[in-house]
């Protein structure tokens, strides 16, 4: 298949999984524009090292327009646990939660509670039934969803295998605020200051207050770019360690695999091979992505439509062949 005709077929056709480098090598602005097909796209920015390659919104969107990025937020939890560790404010991903949330465990829970730590719930293995898919609105119905995420029965062993569940990210900001006496909105603007062009620019709450860990959090496509820098410079920012070097390393080590894409799963990051580089990425409803590939010194952000699904539909894995196309053009630079 020539250029040409790839540049007529669908973004979904025109840049397969298995399409490699040396077989269609466009330069990055074909892709951003090639990008505009895909219907649910509202805005790619894209960036190397200290330079923004490229930036573009659709259809009367723009990179610092507001979006609801979702589940990627569970990458911004991620990274708060791991500056309260390094503060002192948690011991360590092995400590338990039961102790912390005691006020809000069941009357007479199963034993297996007490062995849930602050790495199972990063990596989603609670064990816990899922608060996630078609368990979600129920459990944002409840009055304490906290206890609610608490009292689900569970599925499998702590530290099993991976239940994808937000009950668990939100426990992680319940356990944030509880230790701190501030909500989780404030340490982000406190902790994450440093970071230029980030911010959250709305963010629910649960009925008692405490910030939703893991979903419903807005921010700018350039915002969430200036994320993706930030651990793609290791943690530093504006001159200061921000996020311990080490702890973005832990969070980029596999801890278990998704069930339904086979990707790897470290603290709040999918893990996975696009465009022949392994890349790392946050991902959230309706086509929130976040992609790193270190090896290229390479941020690749994107927001899309968050009202609708993307991954029965096909739209993420469109996103990844995006991702793919982008860093084969950025490669060839």
């Amino acid at each position: 298949m020539n250029r040409r005709s790839l540049l007529a077929l669908p973004l979904v056709a025109a840049f397969p999984a298995t399409l490699r480098a040396q077989d269609y090598s466009p330069d990055l602005s074909t892709v951003i524009d090639e990008a505009g097909r895909l219907d649910p796209l509202k805005a790619v920015m894209v960036a190397r090292g200290g330079e923004v390659l490229a930036e573009r919104g659709y259809r009367g969107h723009r990179v610092d327009g507001s979006t609801n990025i979702k589940s990627a937020s569970k990458a911004v939890i991620s990274a708060l646990v791991g500056i309260a560790i390094e503060r002192g404010v948690l011991d360590g991903v092995d400590q338990t939660i039961a102790p912390i949330l005691k006020a809000d465990l069941p009357a007479d829970p199963d034993p297996r509670i007490h062995d849930i730590t602050i790495g199972h719930l990063l990596s989603m293995r609670a064990g816990l039934g899922r608060t996630s898919g078609p368990n979600y609105g129920r459990w944002v119905s409840s009055r304490n969803w906290v206890r609610a995420a608490l009292a689900m029965p569970f599925d499998d062993e702590p530290g099993g295998r991976m239940l994808y569940s937000t009950g668990s990210t939100h426990l992680l900001s319940a356990i944030l605020t509880r230790l701190t006496g501030r909500t989780t909105l404030e340490l982000a603007r406190d902790w994450l200051e440093p970071v230029e062009d980030f911010r959250i620019t709305a963010w629910e709450r649960d009925p008692q207050g405490i910030y939703l860990g893991g979903n419903q959090m807005a921010m700018s496509t350039r915002s969430l770019a200036a994320f993706g820098r930030l651990y793609r410079d290791g943690g530093r920012a504006g001159g200061e360690q921000v996020v311990p070097e080490a702890w973005i390393a832990e969070s980029w080590t596999p801890r278990t695999r998704s069930v339904w894409s086979g990707d790897g799963y470290g603290y709040g990051w999918f893990l996975r091979e696009i465009g022949g580089h392994d890349m790392r990425y946050a991902w959230g409803y309706g086509g929130q992505m976040l992609y790193i590939a270190p090896a290229l010194d390479l941020v690749i952000a994107m927001t899309s439509e968050e009202n609708n699904p993307s991954a029965r539909t096909g739209y993420r894995d469109a996103l990844h062949r995006l991702a793919g196309a982008i860093a084969q053009a950025v490669e060839t630079v």
